[in-house]
């Protein structure tokens, strides 16, 4: 098992850093599009879509949509979806006792339009738009940011999980998580951001508001892992595909960045760092 997660890491990786920093935006849309229609094919089952017709229809009309909103503001999509997270936060809190309110298959259903469309309105926003933080103005550099803003605050949150991890987190949606994994996951965030601040010539306030901003990404970015385990422990799976050998499904890969990414770029054009872009 590890060695098959090893190599699908080792082909995955130059794929992921290739279609983010070399594409042109329109490519970069293309790219991002397509991670999103396979998690699209992967939520319908986990919305209860049996037939593998009916996958695939709901992940075309997903892609459709996402092209839709080309010309549609960003900003409106991202704050619906700070809305939709806010939710979200009570539907995992009110696990399982509310489940008669989102279980139906229809509803299920569009709660994945919810999740995946601002994801990638989100990443092409920051794509396509201009930043600036500290002596930084490459935009490409702000997409990989808020990665690792998620993936540091999975390393910090498995680590202290393990060494303190006896209050569960939400036993009933994730028993595997705990307090001190949402603690430690965010210890390290705010220490991240601090570097980046200082490699980004930032100054007090500004370092202070990534660490802020990056706080926030950080917390919703469990949100967004528990609210696809919830869906798949009620749909009964374990993974939301096999579409990646050791590693189970897109969804798997990318349910803390939905969340994280829409918030996170919401937050950064408030603070004035990132500005509407054009095609």
């Amino acid at each position: 098992m590890l060695k098959t997660r090893i190599i699908t890491a080792l082909i995955l990786a130059p794929i992921a850093i290739g279609g983010i920093f070399f594409l042109p935006p329109l490519g970069f849309a293309l790219f991002t599009a397509v991670i999103i229609t396979l998690g699209a094919w992967e939520w319908a089952n986990m919305s209860g879509i049996q037939g593998q017709g009916g996958r695939v229809a709901y992940a075309a009309m997903t892609a459709a949509i996402l092209f839709g909103l080309l010309n549609v503001p960003a900003m409106i999509v991202l704050w619906l979806s700070l809305v939709w997270w806010v939710l979200c936060f009570l539907l995992v809190r009110g696990y399982p006792s509310g489940s008669s309110s989102w279980g139906s298959l229809p509803v299920r259903s569009v709660m994945g339009l919810f999740v995946l469309v601002p994801a990638w309105v989100g990443l092409n926003h920051m794509r396509v738009g201009g930043f600036q933080f500290g002596d930084t103005t490459n935009n490409l550099w702000v997409i990989l940011y808020v990665f690792c803003v998620v993936w540091v605050a999975d390393i910090g949150a498995y680590f202290s999980g393990r060494a303190f991890g006896k209050a569960k987190l939400a036993p009933r949606v994730s028993p595997g998580k705990s307090w001190a994994g949402v603690w430690g996951g965010l210890v390290a965030v705010g220490g991240f951001a601090v570097i980046v601040s200082a490699l980004a010539s930032a100054g007090v306030v500004e370092t202070i508001l990534l660490v802020i901003a990056s706080l926030i990404t950080g917390l919703v970015s469990v949100l967004g892992d528990l609210l696809e385990s919830m869906l798949k422990r009620f749909r009964g799976i374990k993974d939301s595909s096999q579409l990646l050998p050791g590693h189970g499904g897109i969804m798997d890969r990318i349910d803390s960045l939905t969340a994280a990414i829409p918030v996170f770029a919401l937050i950064i054009t408030q603070l004035g760092w990132l500005t509407t872009g054009h095609w």
